[in-house]
């Protein structure tokens, strides 16, 4: 039924002659309604969408408009407060003119303190004696800790990167995980094990710096260079030449090497393995 085909046929009212034929059905004349339907909402939402036309809908303000509404609020509850200060002002002068004096303050409560005068707060002697077990074993976990952080460094040889002076020894403490070698400048550095270079770079603090990995999960570590002389990836072996000594970094105050030992992902002391 939808898709029976009509004609519709436009004649002169004159002559009878056929101006204009069309062929129609009532489902092209659905689909032609939906889509002129389809086309007007578009056109009617893009010129609400995208032109001036939207100021006059109710409750689609300009956003130029609710920046300037917004600034405005905020500027009144600045006035609002303002005003409550210099209120607050004005009655303080008047009360000073006008010889009014302020209301005495409350009488302050009783002092409760002195009833917790006489309490004992010295340890009891149980509890001195779990304080020296506990201290005793901390002390010794400690030390388990570093022979398990030290095993496996105690059968390697290692080589000296330089021949020098320590000037300045490991401390954690101060934050300082390695040995400050002094030696003259431009003498070269060696890996102290065979490994592979994973790092090379330049910092503001520590200039110039080299990372060597090594088979034995550890990795030693070589700033404040004046050369990188080794790239990322390179095969090193023990006694190679891998940079030179110098003064780069904020750190440094003279040519010198900064070693440091990395071992299990812990920083050793590297004096206790290499002679220097």
């Amino acid at each position: 039924m939808l898709r029976q085909r009509y004609r519709l046929v436009v004649l002169s009212d004159t002559t009878f002659g056929e101006k204009i034929s069309i062929r129609l059905s009532p489902w092209g004349i659905i689909i032609g309604t939906a889509a002129i339907i389809i086309v007007l909402t578009s056109i009617n939402i893009s010129l609400v969408a995208f032109t001036p036309l939207r100021e006059y809908i109710p409750g689609y303000g300009d956003v130029s408009e609710r920046k300037e509404i917004l600034q405005l609020s905020i500027k009144a509850d600045s006035i609002e407060q303002t005003l409550e200060v210099r209120d607050q002002y004005i009655t303080s002068v008047l009360n000073v003119f006008n010889e009014k004096v302020e209301a005495k303050t409350g009488k302050p409560g009783k002092d409760t303190t002195g009833k917790y005068a006489h309490v004992n707060i010295k340890p009891s002697s149980n509890d001195i004696e779990f304080r020296r077990e506990y201290e005793l074993k901390q002390g010794k976990s400690e030390a388990s800790v570093a022979k398990l952080i030290y095993a496996g460094l105690g059968e390697v040889v290692f080589f000296s990167p330089v021949r020098g002076m320590i000037t300045n020894s490991y401390d954690v403490t101060e934050e300082h995980f390695g040995v400050d070698i002094v030696t003259k400048e431009d003498e070269t550095i060696k890996s102290t094990l065979d490994g592979t270079v994973i790092f090379t770079g330049f910092s503001a603090e520590d200039g110039n710096v080299i990372h060597v990995q090594h088979a034995n999960n550890s990795v030693s570590i070589y700033k404040h260079c004046s050369a990188i002389l080794k790239t990322v990836g390179t095969r090193v072996k023990s006694g190679e030449v891998i940079a030179v000594v110098g003064n780069t970094g904020e750190k440094s105050n003279g040519p010198h090497l900064h070693f440091e030992l990395w071992y299990n992902g812990s920083s050793v002391n590297p004096a206790e393995f290499v002679v220097f």
